[in-house]
C-alpha cells in the first residue's frame, strides 16, 4: 500500500495543529497533572529549543556567505546602490502602511479599555519576574549618554566583528554592515574571485545543511507549540481576546490588502501564485517565531520558487530579515497604544506619532528572533511616560502573536525581494 507523501509545509502545519490541541486538553483537563509540567521543561522544551538552537547555528554562515559573495557578484557598485535604495522605499512605505494600521485600529477597538483592573493586576503578578530583567536590560540602556546619532553608529558599525557575531542575540546589524563593507571591497578591487567562489561553497554547503535540519521541523514544531499551550493553556489567550483580535486583524490587514496590492501595482505579479510559492517559508516562520531562523529557508525557496536571482536574493533577504519587519513595526505600534490604555493615559496626536516613528525605526532595529520586540516596547513605553512594568501583561500572549507577525515579516522580505527583481529589469526605471 502506497503511503501518503505530505509536502514539508503540510507537515509542518500538522505538527503545529496537533502539538497545539494536545498541548491545551492536557493543560485544561489537568490529567497528567505534575507530570505535565515535568515533559514540558524536560523533553518538549528541549527537543523544540533543539530545532531553534540548530538553525540559528547555521544564520551567521549563511549571511556573511551569502551577503558578501551577492554583492561581490553584483559587480558594480552603481546597480548595488539602485538596489539599497529600491529597499530603502519599500521598507518605509510597507512599514509605514503597517504601522497605521496598528495604530489606527488600536484606536478604534480600544483593546486596552476592555480588560478589567484585577486582570491586569493578577497578570502582572504571574509574569512580573519575566519582565523584570527585560525592564532593567532596557532601561539601562535607554539612559544611556550619547545622542541619537551616536547610538545610530555605534548600532550599524561594530568594532569588534567577532565580538558581534558572539553576542546572544548575535549583532545581525553589526554583521551585515561588516559583510557589506567587505562585498563592496571585493567588488572594487577585482581581484577576489576565488575568495567569492570559496564563499559561495560554503552557502551551498550551509544549504545542504538547512534542508537536513528542516526534516525535522514537523516534530519540532510540535514539541515548541505543545510547550506553549501546556503552560499557559487557552484562559491566557481568551482573556487578551481583544488585544489579541486587534493585533492579528492589522497583521491580516497588511498581509492580504497592502502586500497583494505592492505585488500588483510595483511588482506586476500574481499574488496567489505568490503567496502559494512561499508556503513553507511562512510555515518556518509560524513555528520558529525568528526572521533569522527562516532566513535559510527563505533565500532557498526565493531562489528555487520564486526564481530571483542569488545576488538579489541573498542581499535583500540578508538586510530585509534586520530592516524590513513590517509585523513587528505594527505589533510595537499597536502594543504601546494597548498598554497606554491599560495604564489609563491617552496618547494626544503628537505622541502617537511619534510612537509611529519609534515604531518603523524599531522595525529596522529589532533583532530578528523571538521575542525580539520586547526591549524596544519598554524604550518607547519609557518615553512617552507608561510604566514599562506594565509589559508583563503581554508577555504571555507574546509568543503566539510573534509567531504571527513573523509570518508577516518574511512574506513582506520576499515580496521585497520580488519588487527589487521586477524593477531591476531592462526598461524598469
Amino acid at each position: 500500500m502506497k503511503r501518503l507523501a505530505f509536502p514539508l509545509h503540510v507537515k509542518i502545519l500538522l505538527g503545529l495543529l496537533a502539538g497545539a490541541v494536545l498541548g491545551t486538553t492536557l493543560k485544561e483537563t489537568n490529567l497528567l497533572g505534575e507530570n505535565l509540567h515535568w515533559i514540558s521543561y524536560n523533553i518538549t522544551e528541549p527537543l523544540g529549543q533543539l530545532f531553534l538552537r540548530l538553525l540559528l547555528l547555521l544564520v551567521i554562515p549563511m549571511v556573511f556567505s551569502s551577503l558578501v559573495a551577492g554583492i561581490a557578484g553584483i559587480g558594480d557598485i552603481r546597480r548595488l546602490g539602485k538596489i539599497g535604495l529600491r529597499c530603502l522605499f519599500f521598507t518605509i512605505i510597507v512599514s509605514g502602511c503597517a504601522v497605521l494600521i496598528g495604530i489606527v485600529l488600536s484606536n478604534l477597538i480600544q483593546p486596552g479599555h476592555r480588560i478589567s483592573p484585577e486582570l491586569s493586576q493578577m497578570l502582572s503578578a504571574e509574569f512580573a519576574g519575566a519582565a523584570g530583567k527585560e525592564v532593567e536590560n532596557a532601561l539601562a540602556a535607554a539612559k544611556q549618554k550619547d545622542s541619537p546619532l551616536m547610538q545610530a553608529v555605534k548600532m550599524i558599525v561594530p568594532t569588534n566583528i567577532f565580538a558581534s557575531i558572539s553576542r546572544d542575540p548575535p549583532d545581525m546589524l553589526g554583521l551585515m554592515m561588516f559583510s557589506v563593507f567587505l562585498g563592496v571591497m571585493m567588488t572594487l578591487t577585482k581581484k577576489a574571485e576565488g575568495l567569492r567562489q570559496l564563499l559561495e561553497g560554503l552557502y551551498d554547503v550551509i544549504a545542504k545543511g538547512v534542508d537536513v535540519v528542516m526534516k525535522i521541523a514537523p516534530y519540532a514544531v510540535f514539541c515548541l507549540i505543545f510547550t506553549m499551550t501546556s503552560r499557559f493553556g487557552a484562559g491566557m489567550l481568551k482573556s487578551l481576546g481583544w488585544f489579541v483580535g486587534t493585533v492579528l486583524l492589522g497583521l491580516s490587514i497588511q498581509m492580504f490588502v497592502v502586500y497583494p496590492a505592492v505585488l500588483l501595482g510595483l511588482a506586476r505579479k500574481n499574488p496567489i501564485a505568490f503567496f502559494r510559492n512561499v508556503r513553507l517559508v511562512m510555515a518556518t516562520a509560524f513555528s520558529t517565531a525568528s526572521s533569522n531562523a527562516t532566513l535559510p529557508t527563505a533565500l532557498k525557496v526565493a531562489e528555487e520558487n520564486l526564481h530571483i536571482p542569488r545576488d538579489i536574493n541573498t542581499f535583500v533577504l540578508t538586510v530585509g530579515a534586520t530592516a524590513n519587519q513590517n509585523g513587528t513595526a505594527l505589533y510595537e505600534g499597536a502594543t504601546v497604544l494597548f498598554l497606554s490604555q491599560l495604564a489609563g493615559i491617552d496618547l494626544s496626536l503628537q505622541q502617537q506619532l511619534l510612537v509611529v516613528f519609534l515604531a518603523i525605526l524599531g522595525g529596522v532595529g529589532t533583532a530578528g528572533v523571538p521575542s525580539g520586540s520586547i526591549p524596544f516596547i519598554i524604550m518607547i513605553l519609557a518615553s512617552i511616560g507608561v510604566n514599562p512594568a506594565l509589559i508583563a501583561v503581554i508577555l504571555g500572549v507574546d509568543r503566539i502573536l510573534d509567531m504571527c507577525r513573523t509570518v508577516l515579516n518574511v512574506t513582506g522580505d520576499l515580496a521585497m525581494a520580488v519588487y527589487v527583481t521586477e524593477a531591476e529589469k531592462p526598461g524598469r526605471v
